[in-house]
């Protein structure tokens, strides 16, 4: 329980192609080089950051969750990235988490990313999932939330117990703004005193954007464990708990924290 292995896989997303990108992350799940509990993917793994849902959604019993539930009970681990879902004539940039036994949580992007009209195309989410492995709460977001504090902000309780230990982000970041990227993860994790993960893509997606990966994770006092520059890669580490209480027990930050309740 005071431990928590993780892979990120920065990949390039060949555009609009479910089943090469499939394919392609499947052999590189098996193929990782070390046993992990959690398995990261960028955001829409399966498409690359499309504004053609009524082409490429699927429902929650489609392909690529079907895919998921495969993977995740196959080799033994925690899947999680964002895909498009149709549910209700709606659609959702949508993260799954899907445990080995098949079951499986989900969180829909809360900030639609209005400069490339993903507003225009998709819903955005309502609530947060903050899910659950082995002793670690693990609060999941997408790409664009990043630049919004108040929703990724430990909503401390009375008795002043952070909400989460891990905060996620999956994305498709363009290269021309990997310098906000950087700065907001690192201050994400100061600010809520906890690890923080970026997983990006790379490559270039069918709208000619560039995307150079430099995926993150970073302890909680804001210093960078792991940052993967442009090109494809997989890294694996473990996160340790025990520093994690370290951490805020030496600088307990956050019993001087606003108050506050999400609405």
């Amino acid at each position: 329980m005071q431990s928590l292995s993780v892979t990120l896989i920065q990949t390039d997303i060949a555009w609009q192609n479910k089943e090469a990108n499939l394919s392609m992350l499947a052999q590189k799940i098996k193929n990782r080089a070390a046993p992990t509990e959690l398995v990261i993917l960028p955001e829409m793994f399966s498409t690359g950051f499309s504004m053609q849902p009524l082409l490429l959604a699927e429902t929650m019993d489609g392909h690529t969750i079907q895919w998921m539930k495969e993977i995740a009970t196959s080799e033994k681990i925690i899947l999680t990235g964002s895909i498009i879902i149709k549910e209700q004539n709606n659609f959702y940039n949508r993260l799954i988490w899907m445990l080995p036994n098949g079951e499986l949580g989900y969180y829909d992007k809360r900030h639609l990313f209005s400069f490339a009209g993903e507003n225009e195309h998709y819903t955005a989410g309502k609530k947060r999932l903050i899910a659950q492995v082995n002793g670690w709460k693990i609060n999941l977001q997408i790409c664009y939330d990043l630049r919004f504090a108040v929703w990724g902000r430990q909503a401390t309780t009375a008795h002043k117990v952070a909400e989460y230990d891990v905060l996620i982000y999956v994305a498709n970041w363009p290269a021309v703004r990997c310098h906000a990227w950087q700065t907001l993860l690192c201050a994400r994790a100061i600010e809520n005193q906890c690890y923080v993960i970026g997983v990006n893509r790379v490559g270039s997606d069918g709208n000619h954007i560039n995307y150079n990966g430099y995926s993150m994770i970073i302890d909680p006092l804001g210093q960078i464990i792991a940052e993967l520059p442009d090109g494809e890669a997989m890294y694996t580490t473990t996160l340790q708990k025990t520093y994690l209480e370290e951490v805020r027990a030496k600088y307990p930050f956050l019993k001087d924290a606003d108050e506050y309740r999400l609405i």
